[in-house]
């Protein structure tokens, strides 16, 4: 059989990654890649003609994982004034088959092809075979998604369970969600768990009094463009800052609790896999015992949760596998 070649993008407000795959090596070993700053493009064709133009390869389809949501083949991109079209990429592209993915469904795409280096167990248990998985990713904002076993393989599932509303698990995050209440009517759970919630819990702690602020991480964010990288910065720091360390409590918490919320709705027999850009880099906190404890704690049905196995997607490149993997199973098919 004849190698095919598809081309996979990785779509952000930051950085668009795009790569070309053959379907002889499959997902994992791309022929070429290249990283380009997408603000620097009027639009994602550009980009994709940019990259095409120095290769000597030609693909025949395409699949995109975008920020944001997909609808009728459509996408507006988050934090960028692009609006993305199949109908359009497949005309100034020249190919016939042009397909975008949200990009949380393209992280759960890659989950089934992960190898044992892309991810970090978090607890000693095995995976459900056929069973159901479930993708939580704290980034920007909350991203989940989810996969079910259908005609033989792993299919995944958009969703935006991170904007379900907030449901606090003891009195301060009871203070917590009345806090949010008034600053924005209503509380979701990426008003806490993601980047954009690191703030709202920070400003919640210091602005109620329960803590004091420290004049070094005041300064810190004075002078920054975003706060959420210095709260973190701060709260991983040996020692910590105790108004940082206290925050990250609370948005570990708030993760674990909404992850088993996650488990319980599609009973994620096949694993919970945690995504996103933040897992990473706070892996410490999430290896902490208080973690799964909060995850478990689900009343008479913690026995089903302690069958779940979770784990933290390592691999920074997972949306841009999963494209692939969905690409090319296209061409399967």
């Amino acid at each position: 059989m004849t190698a095919t070649h598809i081309l996979a993008g990785d779509v952000g407000g930051t950085k668009t990654i795009l790569a070309v795959f053959s379907s002889e090596r499959g997902a994992h070993e791309p022929i070429a890649e290249a990283t380009f700053t997408s603000a620097d493009y009027a639009n994602l064709e550009s980009i994709v003609q940019s990259f095409l133009s120095g290769l000597d390869v030609r693909v025949s389809r395409a699949v995109f994982g975008v920020a944001g949501p997909v609808l009728n083949g459509s996408a507006q991109i988050t934090n960028l004034p692009w609006v993305i079209s199949e109908q359009h990429l497949r005309a100034a592209l020249g190919l016939s088959h042009v397909h975008l993915i949200n990009d949380l469904a393209a992280i759960a795409n890659a989950v089934p092809v992960l190898n044992d280096e892309d991810t970090i167990a978090l607890n000693d248990v095995s995976p459900t075979p056929r069973g159901a998985i479930g993708v939580i990713a704290p980034g920007t904002g909350l991203g989940e998604a989810f996969l079910l076993w259908v005609n033989g393989r792993y299919h995944a599932f958009p969703s935006e369970g991170g904007h379900n509303d907030f449901a606090p698990s003891n009195e301060l995050e009871g203070d917590l969600l009345r806090y949010l209440q008034r600053k924005f009517g209503r509380a979701s759970y990426e008003r806490v768990c993601s980047g954009i919630g690191i703030p709202n819990v920070y400003y919640f702690l210091r602005d109620c009094a329960y803590m004091p602020e420290s004049p070094a991480v005041a300064a810190q964010l004075a002078s920054a463009k975003d706060p959420t990288p210095v709260i973190v910065a701060n709260a991983l720091a040996n020692p910590p800052d105790p108004l940082c360390a206290q925050v990250m409590d609370i948005f570990t918490s708030v993760l674990a609790a909404e992850a088993g919320n996650l488990a319980l709705t599609v009973i994620a027999t096949g694993g919970i896999y945690l995504g996103g850009g933040i897992p990473p880099r706070i892996l410490p906190l999430l290896q902490r015992e208080s973690f799964m404890n909060t995850f478990r704690y689900k009343g008479r049905l913690s026995g089903l949760m302690e069958r779940i196995p979770v784990r933290v997607i390592m691999n920074a490149k997972a949306g841009l596998l999963g494209a692939a993997r969905a690409a090319l199973e296209m061409e399967a098919d």
